[in-house]
């Protein structure tokens, strides 16, 4: 009988201090591989890839019955699945050191599909370009490619990495105004309709510079501020500003 709940673990924790655990993961269907009635399956969540393995009767590691297997083998990439196995380690010839869990792998007991993927306009698995228009209407899907999540994760260690320094030299993040009197500076306003004066408008503030000057006049020492910035041009590849007083 399979138990309810989703998982035991995420698919970037294994590793070889788990073989012989059983274990229930839960994730998208990144690879399918099938070696001559051995069928792999590499499946990934947000914190990594695992490798799931199964096969016919005659390579030994079959848990499934013969229905379970086949349904299993044609269910389309980016479909979720919930998978009951057992933590072995690799062959020395299958290792793959490019990821956390590259040294063991997990033999399919059970499974359940959470939910089937239908066809996909843009692939998840690779890096293949597509063009803008498509990426940003199935953008959902864009943010599931390697490439994009980990520049994601990386401004969330750096913003993080930013404020633990600044806080640890005596630094108070303050957060300022979105909605402001216009102040032009470099590039143009956007402007944002008043709904509790009609025919006027708000300006997204291009930089917090004012709200900075009032804090310093006001007698906060040492304060920052990861600020976004409401520029009207053209864009470009900017890296989060940071503003800060000593």
């Amino acid at each position: 009988m399979l138990q309810t709940h989703f998982r035991s673990h995420t698919c970037g924790e294994l590793n070889e201090q788990d073989i012989g655990k059983r274990v229930i993961i839960s994730g998208w269907i990144h690879r399918k591989r099938d070696h001559g009635g051995v069928f792999f399956i590499d499946l990934r969540d947000h914190f990594g890839i695992i490798q799931l393995v199964t096969s016919t009767e005659e390579q030994g590691l079959n848990k499934l019955s013969f229905d379970d297997y086949n349904i299993l083998n044609g269910i389309s990439h980016e479909s979720v699945i919930t998978v009951h196995g057992v933590v072995v380690a690799r062959s020395p010839e299958t290792i793959n050191l490019d990821i956390n869990t590259g040294k063991i792998e997990i033999i399919i007991e059970s499974y359940i599909i959470q939910s089937i993927a239908d066809i996909l306009p843009l692939t998840i698995n690779n890096d293949q370009q597509f063009p803008e228009e498509l990426r940003l209407e199935y953008r959902f899907l864009d943010l599931r490619r390697q490439k994009l999540h980990d520049n994601i994760m990386l401004r969330s260690h750096v913003i993080r990495y930013i404020r633990s320094k600044m806080h640890d030299m005596g630094f108070t993040e303050f957060q300022t105004p979105i909605l402001t009197a216009s102040s032009p500076e470099g590039a143009r306003d956007f402007l944002v309709p008043s709904r509790l004066h009609p025919g006027k408008f708000y300006a997204l503030p291009q930089a917090p510079q004012q709200f900075k000057q009032l804090l310093m006049i006001s007698g906060f020492d040492r304060y920052f501020q990861i600020a976004p910035c409401f520029r009207d041009e053209d864009a470009r590849a900017d890296p989060p500003q940071v503003s800060f007083i000593n």
